[in-house]
């Protein structure tokens, strides 16, 4: 592997993936793309997770440069708006951006030669199905923008597939655990959050909703294998569900959890509330099968020892975190109420955002705008 891309590298999931595959392909030229509207979001980190990259370039995915992808072997491709909070609150940015960009992405690097195309799917596709766990077989059922960018995503990106170009969708179970990018607006990041700052957590549903997680390291291994995936394993076009089937949960059970890890933490429950129609199992039988040397690694209680203790020794104490820069929707919010984004996210060349960043040092690797 020469050369592989990796766009949207600069989020919660992207530290670790950089750290991985650098650490796969030590010799491989690593280039991040990415809009850097997190960038400054930094949990604990001891330094900038870009130093292990070769080039770290900042851009829109939505306006690619023409030689983006000149001599790239494999495109791990994370960019997206992440969440249903925000796909809520900017649903057509969503679509152009998870959906529409993506597909052109793939299509260039199709054309340039590129031969693996890792696109970070979810798992959130499978909507309301807790009748029984959804294999990938399984009838698809999106309730969110975010939810239906993937299956669009999806169902454009398998005809692109073929001998020369595989793609593998990594349909991932929810995220969890600690990131030099850490967000909160995750449901064990959040429950871990305000047991640490105020000893309470505070469930938003009855609690039954069923999540399958996975930490983000283990997301990280899985990209790994699927940036060198063989087409005669899985296929030319391979979606699968990404995660461990001991790791599915109800949303009550994973703040028993926490509660046990945090002495003295308080649960509440909020019976009165709408059903969470958001709720489902996931079979990940398939990509036991597929990828016997990349299953996750780590248990919920390692997450929560995790986040609990990097919380802790960061001083974090902020009982309305859900308010905080730590919240992505709150980020994109502030640059927004600031001036410094547009309401289609995009960036505004304004005294407070500079043109170009200042020139990296020699020994650090290149910035690009």
């Amino acid at each position: 592997m020469k050369r592989i891309l990796i766009t949207g590298n600069m989020g919660y999931v992207g530290p670790g993936v950089v750290a991985r595959l650098r650490q796969a392909f030590p010799a491989a030229e690593l280039i991040g793309y990415d809009q850097g509207f997190f960038a400054h979001c930094l949990t604990g980190a001891e330094c900038l997770p870009e130093i292990r990259l070769d080039r770290q370039i900042f851009g829109d995915v939505r306006r690619l440069p023409l030689d983006l992808l000149t001599g790239v072997d494999a495109v791990v491709h994370l960019a997206a708006i992440s969440n249903d909070p925000m796909g809520q609150t900017y649903e057509d940015v969503t679509l152009a951006v998870n959906h529409r960009a993506g597909i052109e992405l793939a299509r260039r690097a199709k054309a340039a030669g590129v031969r693996s195309f890792v696109f970070a799917s979810s798992c959130s596709m499978y909507g309301a199905g807790a009748d029984a766990p959804r294999a990938e077989t399984s009838e698809l059922n999106p309730l969110t923008a975010y939810a239906r960018s993937k299956v669009l995503s999806e169902q454009d990106l398998a005809p692109l597939a073929d001998e020369q170009f595989r793609v593998t969708c990594l349909r991932f179970a929810t995220a969890c655990g600690w990131s030099d990018r850490l967000r909160l607006d995750l449901v064990l990041n959040d429950f871990v959050a305000g047991a640490v700052s105020s000893g309470r957590i505070s469930i938003l549903s009855d609690g039954s909703p069923w999540r399958p997680l996975i930490h983000v390291q283990d997301m990280a291994r899985a990209i790994e294998w699927a940036v060198e995936r063989p087409a005669a394993n899985g296929g030319a076009f391979l979606a699968v569900n990404v995660g461990s089937d001991a790791w599915n949960y109800q949303v009550h059970e994973l703040a028993a959890a926490v509660a046990e890890a945090v002495p003295g933490t308080e649960v509440t429950l909020n019976p009165a509330a709408p059903p969470d129609k958001r709720s489902y199992r996931v079979d990940f039988s398939l990509y036991r099968r597929l990828a016997p040397y990349h299953q996750p690694q780590r248990t919920l209680q390692d997450a929560i020892a995790e986040l609990r203790d990097n919380l802790v020794g960061m001083g974090f104490r902020d009982a309305d975190f859900r308010a905080s820069q730590l919240m992505r929707l709150r980020v994109l919010t502030a640059l927004r109420e600031s001036g410094r984004l547009s309401d289609q996210l995009e960036w505004q060349r304004t005294a407070a955002a500079p043109a170009r960043p200042v020139a990296a040092p020699a020994s650090q690797p290149e910035l690009v705008a």
